[in-house]
Formats: C-alpha cells, sequence, structure tokens
C-alpha cells in the first residue's frame, strides 16, 4: 500500500479517486460482457464453418482417390486474394472476411479428366471455409486478449483498487477526527490555564 499524507488534500484526493474508480467499474465490467458474448457469438460460427467443412469434406471422399491421378491440379488454382477489412467491437480491431479470390489457369477440357471442374468448385468451398475459419480464430484471439486485460482491470478496481481508497479515506478521516478532537481538548486547556491566570 502506498503511503499517504493525512490531510484534508489528501481526503479529497481519494475520495475523488472513489469516485472515478466507482464510475469507471461498471463500463469496465460491461465491456468484459460484451466481449465475453462476442467471443460466444465467434466460436459459434467458427463451430458452424468447421461443421460445413466437414460435411464438403465427407462429401468428396467417395470421389477424392481421383486426386492422386496425375493432372497438376494444384498449378491449375491458385488463391489471388483475401479481402478482409476492419471491424471493431469494443474498441477491439479485428478482420472481417470479404471475399476470396481464386485464379483459375486456363486447361484444356479434352485433356484433363470430366471430374477436374467438381474438383476445381470443391476446393474453392473448402479455401473459402477455412479462410473464413482462420479469420474467426483471429478475431477470438484478439478479443480474448482484450477480455484478458479488461478482467485484469475490473479485479484491480473490485479488488484493489476501491477497498484501498476506501480504507485510505477510512484512515485519513479516522486521523482528521483525532486530530480535531485534540485540538478541541488543546483548547479547553489552554482556556483553562488562561481563565486560572486571570483569577
Amino acid at each position: 500500500m502506498a503511503k499517504i499524507k493525512f490531510t484534508k488534500n489528501e481526503l479529497k484526493r481519494q475520495k475523488d479517486a472513489l469516485k472515478r474508480f466507482l464510475r469507471y467499474l461498471p463500463t469496465l465490467m460491461l465491456k468484459k460482457q460484451q466481449l465475453q458474448m462476442e467471443i460466444r457469438k465467434i466460436e459459434a460460427q467458427a463451430a458452424e464453418f468447421r461443421r460445413n467443412r466437414e460435411l464438403r469434406f465427407q462429401d468428396i471422399l467417395s470421389w477424392i482417390a481421383v486426386f492422386g491421378e496425375e493432372v497438376g491440379f494444384s498449378e491449375l488454382l491458385t488463391v489471388t486474394s483475401l479481402d478482409t477489412e476492419t471491424g471493431n467491437i469494443a474498441g477491439v480491431d479485428i478482420p472481417v472476411f470479404q471475399d476470396i479470390r481464386f485464379e483459375i489457369a486456363p486447361y484444356d477440357l479434352f485433356k484433363l479428366p470430366l471430374w477436374v471442374d467438381k474438383a476445381i468448385d470443391k476446393v474453392k468451398e473448402l479455401a473459402s471455409l477455412e479462410a473464413r475459419i482462420n479469420i474467426l480464430a483471429k478475431q477470438a484471439e484478439l478479443l480474448g486478449e482484450e477480455l484478458r486485460i479488461t478482467s485484469q482491470r475490473v479485479n484491480l478496481f473490485e479488488k484493489v483498487k476501491i477497498p484501498e481508497t476506501r480504507e485510505n479515506i477510512r484512515m485519513i478521516q479516522i486521523y482528521l477526527g483525532d486530530e480535531q478532537t485534540a485540538a478541541v481538548v488543546r483548547g479547553k486547556i489552554a482556556k483553562k490555564k488562561l481563565v486560572r491566570i486571570s483569577q
């Protein structure tokens, strides 16, 4: 605990600090609740995308063996850009998925097997889902870090600053009360002495 001065100015400073802490604490608690709610939403959304990815993957399992057939598939499809924009949740800037663009290299429909067209579509779907899942994971990570910091601040105010400031105010008030009582007693003693001297 920091050393405090037992003065009226210090008492006023401590009372002002307590008012600030008590005014700021509900805002922090609200931010903490909002972050928790948003993280739950993001996790639910990511779980939905993972389920969707799994369903899509199960859908292609029956004919995925043809991917082993050498057709230079990796050269046919490349991701050209992943577009995101910046969103803001409770003061935290997060990436928000916008679009994913692919480039499909020109290929001869007569030379490549029939499954290539369908495979390109399926890989695009899976890559899009994977990009969305990764961006949601980044959102959850950023919001989780902010939640950790906000929780620490809430705990600091609730468990340290507010009780400490209240105790400081109590101690200063006791000290000032004792000083005032002592001053009154000294005044009475001095008055009695003056009365005795004047008699």
